[in-house]
Parts: structure tokens; sequence; C-alpha cells
């Protein structure tokens, strides 16, 4: 068991899927944690008590013992380092470039397709919404997804990106199911990989929480 308590703060509606990434890198490690909520919609983010451990004023957050930590890859770092294998179980892949290339996903599925994200929040995932039709930047973000996850899973593994599985499948799967979820259309392949890493079971239980 770890050291020091850690509590994660996580969105009150449980739909951030910043929040899913770092609860399932948490329940992969078999790592204990406190969840605690925060009302982002009354502006609980932006208060003092939150907003100053926070820096950022967002979720999720970690805290370990007396160190908080903001932003979910960043968590997914720390807990890897803090918690490494072999006694905890891995997050992200162990080769090199494989890590590298996990990395990358993450940091582009945060940093690109933005008017998909914005056209398919994740209320449709975990609140059961419905979008309107795809702008044309809506559908060009999501054709640049099932490009890239096509040329992804490609490369010999339908059902995870590498040997194993790791925490971008996780973030990956979310992004295609903004839009399978919505019922847009999706290559059997992308589908079959996110009905897949959808039901692993740290997955489940985050969707249990809502």
């Amino acid at each position: 068991m770890p050291p020091s308590p850690l509590t994660l703060f996580v969105d009150s509606l449980f739909a951030s899927p910043y929040a899913l990434s770092a609860y399932v890198s948490l329940v992969e490690k078999g790592l204990g944690v406190d969840l605690q909520t925060v009302d982002l919609g009354t502006g609980a983010h932006l208060q003092p008590s939150y907003r100053d451990r926070s820096l950022t004023a967002r979720v999720p957050t970690l805290a370990h013992g007396d160190f908080y930590l903001s932003e979910s890859t960043a968590i997914t770092e720390y807990l890897e380092e803090a918690f490494p294998a072999p006694q905890y179980a891995a997050v992200l892949p162990t080769k090199i470039a494989d890590r590298a290339r996990a990395r990358q996903i993450q940091a582009w599925l945060r940093s690109d397709l933005l008017a998909l994200r914005d056209e398919r929040p994740t209320d449709i995932i975990f609140l059961g919404a419905t979008g309107s039709p795809l702008s044309e930047a809506g559908q060009r973000a999501a054709a640049k997804l099932v490009t890239v996850a096509s040329d992804l899973l490609s490369q010999g593994h339908q059902l995870s990106l590498f040997d194993q599985w790791c925490i971008a499948d996780t973030d990956l799967a979310l992004m295609l199911n903004r839009l399978i979820l919505n019922g847009d259309p999706v290559p059997a392949v992308l589908e079959d990989y996110a009905t897949h890493q959808w039901q692993r079971s740290s997955v489940q239980q985050w969707i249990e929480l809502g």
C-alpha cells in the first residue's frame, strides 16, 4: 500500500475524460484512493481552497499526502514513477518507443480535434445526451481521428495500441466513443476496438460511479 493516502478530486458528474484517465490509472495500478467530487457547475474549482492546491483550478487533481498535482497526464507520469513496476502494474508501455508513442497519442487527443470535442462532448458518453449533425469542422476532425486511429491499429494490434493495454488505449477509446455512442459512422475495426477497451473493469468502475 502507498505510504501516504491518495485522494483524487474529480467532477461531480463523473463526466470528465481526464478524471476518467487518472482514475483508471489508479485502479489499474491497484492503488486505493479516496474520491472527492468538485462541482464545476457552481465554480467550486475556482474557490481558493481548491484552486490554490490544484494550481490550474481543474479536475482531476491528485493529492498524495501533502503533495497536490493536477493535469491527467502529469498524474499518470507521477503514479508511474512513484509506484513503479513490477511492484505495481504499469499503465504506460515499458518499451521506450512505445512509451513515447503513447505520450504522443495522449498529447494529441488533448490538444487537437477541438471541433469534435465541442460538438461531441462527453455528456454523450456518460449522460446519454445526443449531438446535432457535425459541422464541416467537426467532420474534418472526425475524419482525422478515424485516419489516425486506423493507422495506429493497423500495425498489428487491433484491440490494443501495443502488445499490452496502456492508458492511451482508454483515452483513444473515449475519443472514438464520442462518435460511436452518438451513432456517427465509424469503421467496424475501430468500433470493435473502442467496445473492447470500454469493457475494461477499471473503466466500468468509473461508469458505475456516475
